[in-house]
């Protein structure tokens, strides 16, 4: 008996040391989860900071993302990290070698500051201690802006050094003329959003009634806004900022020549009113003194005569200052007209550099940034026109074993012919973009729900029936969709982020299928 008891005793004490054990346990795996979750998302916060770098890293990172947010599918997206860590590399390697770049950039910009010798002498410190700190390697882009901005602000320094000397001279009818020239050149020159308004008061003042001081201010606040574009496009601009630097310097010697020519013409203006001052007292004096007439009239008419070459001289005088400045106002329309053809070339080169900058290199199709800016514009025609639009979402089914079995080269060639599959399937109205690696996004406006699904499919059925021939191997190439309707107060993203799960509901559930988010 005292066995038996002894026995039930055991095994109760040993089931209050397993039940504790199981409430250490969960205790435990609660806080694991817990640390876990924290985990997750600060790594989804971290990949979201490094969205817009690189195609093929947000791709990657969104992947990740959508498999973070299920802990059951973790294990899916670990063979991703490698190539995740891959680009990550990849892309710290290319932003140094930029950085590097740009700062070498600089260190030109700066050399060719320090040869306009007028910059003031406290500026001219500045960018002796600037040009040293260019020196040190950037290793952020964040050191880079405030650089930029500084070097814009030297410019701005020495521009007004060189316009505070100018005179207020008498506005002249070439004055206006020019003002007005001015006012067309600029509407002429594409300016960031920023800066419209700016211009837009300055084209107002050009058109009223103005001084030779605003005229010069226009000039520089051009040349100065000029220059901070030119900053911002740094990789571009180089050509144009030596243009720019040239002109300063022919306005500089303008305005320069100007403020003395009317520094002698003042002094000579000087003696000749004393001279005819003198002439007049003269003149004067004779008539108090002299009592003989004949002696008088011969001595009136030496001064009389005297006074005449005098004002001739003072005539001639005025004459060539008129002509100094007239010249003076040529050479700067003339250097404004060279400003502007330069300006109008850089702005051509960078509507064509945008133009490369919205095309994917590979499929000539859209690329990311075309496709933000396409669905701002469809966002606000459905919004203002209250009619339908969808986004679909599409992906190449086992692109990777294309690449891995026939090589990238081949994957490349497949990527070009549906994406001009995709786009001859579509209509004018209808967008299509690579969204990276071998996703593409369409932009569908305008489609009722019941023909959603007929269009897709077609453009489904399409590539599926493409005859891919790959070393003598017919191969099909099949596509999964996902698309979403835009739906009352919801935003593009919103309904993106639909569309692109409906996507993994299509590769889930066997791919080669369209799924619609209803």
């Amino acid at each position: 008996m005292k066995d038996s008891e002894l026995a039930i005793s055991q095994i109760t004490l040993m089931k209050q040391k397993l039940h504790a054990a199981r409430v250490s346990l969960e205790e435990i795996n609660k806080d694991r989860n817990e640390k876990l979750k924290t985990l997750i998302q600060f790594i989804g916060n971290l990949s979201l900071a490094c969205k817009g770098q690189n195609l093929e890293l947000d791709n990657k990172l969104a992947k990740l993302r959508h498999h973070l947010h299920d802990y059951d599918q973790i294990d899916e997206a670990l063979p991703d990290l490698v190539d995740i860590e891959r680009i990550l590399k990849s892309q710290y390697n290319q932003t140094m070698s930029q950085l590097e770049e740009s700062r070498m950039g600089l260190s030109r910009v700066i050399r060719q500051i320090q040869r306009v010798n007028s910059a003031p002498e406290k500026v001219k410190k500045e960018i002796k201690y600037f040009k040293q700190d260019l020196g040190k390697p950037f290793h952020t882009v964040w050191e880079y802006i405030p650089k930029v901005e500084k070097l814009v602000g030297f410019y701005e320094s020495i521009l007004q050094q060189e316009f505070s000397q100018a005179d207020n001279y008498e506005i002249l009818p070439q004055h206006v003329q020019l003002a007005r020239e001015l006012a067309v050149k600029i509407s002429e020159i594409e300016f960031r959003k920023d800066q419209r308004d700016q211009i837009l008061v300055m084209k107002e003042v050009l058109q009223g009634d103005i001084t030779l001081n605003t005229l010069l201010e226009s000039y520089q606040t051009i040349l100065s806004l000029l220059l901070d574009n030119i900053a911002r496009e740094k990789s571009a601009s180089q050509d144009f900022l030596y243009a720019l630097n040239d002109a300063l310097t022919v306005v500089r010697d303008v305005v320069t020549s100007s403020h003395n020519s009317n520094e002698r013409s003042h002094q000579l203006k000087q003696q000749l009113n004393k001279e005819i001052n003198l002439r007049v007292d003269n003149a004067g004096g004779i008539i108090t003194d002299v009592d003989d007439v004949s002696d008088l009239k011969t001595q009136l008419t030496i001064q009389l005569s005297s006074l005449r070459d005098a004002l001739s001289r003072k005539e001639a005088l005025e004459q060539r200052e008129q002509s100094i400045l007239r010249k003076s106002i040529e050479a700067m329309r003339k250097e404004l007209n060279n400003i502007t053809q330069e300006a109008n070339s850089y702005k051509e080169k960078l509507f064509e550099h945008q133009k490369l900058n919205l095309l994917d290199p590979l499929t000539q199709l859209a690329n990311r940034a075309a496709l933000e800016d396409r669905m701002d514009v469809e966002y606000r025609n459905h919004i203002r026109f209250k009619t339908p639009l969808w986004i679909a979402v599409t992906d190449i089914d086992h692109f990777k074993n294309v690449n891995d079995n026939f090589g990238h080269s081949t994957g490349d060639k497949t990527l070009q012919v549906i994406a001009m599959a995709l786009k001859n399937s579509l209509r004018d109205s209808e967008f299509v973009a690579r969204y990276g690696g071998e996703e593409f996004v369409l932009l569908l406006p305008e489609i009722t729900e019941d023909h959603i699904s007929i269009l897709l499919n077609r453009v489904r059925e399409k590539v599926k029936n493409i005859p891919f021939k790959f070393k003598n191997q017919r191969i099909t190439v099949t596509l999964s969709i996902g698309a979403a309707q835009v739906m009352d107060n919801e935003t593009m993203q919103d309904a993106f982020e639909r569309a692109d799960a409906a996507l993994y509901r299509a590769k889930n559930n066997g791919r080669d299928r369209v799924v619609i988010d209803i």
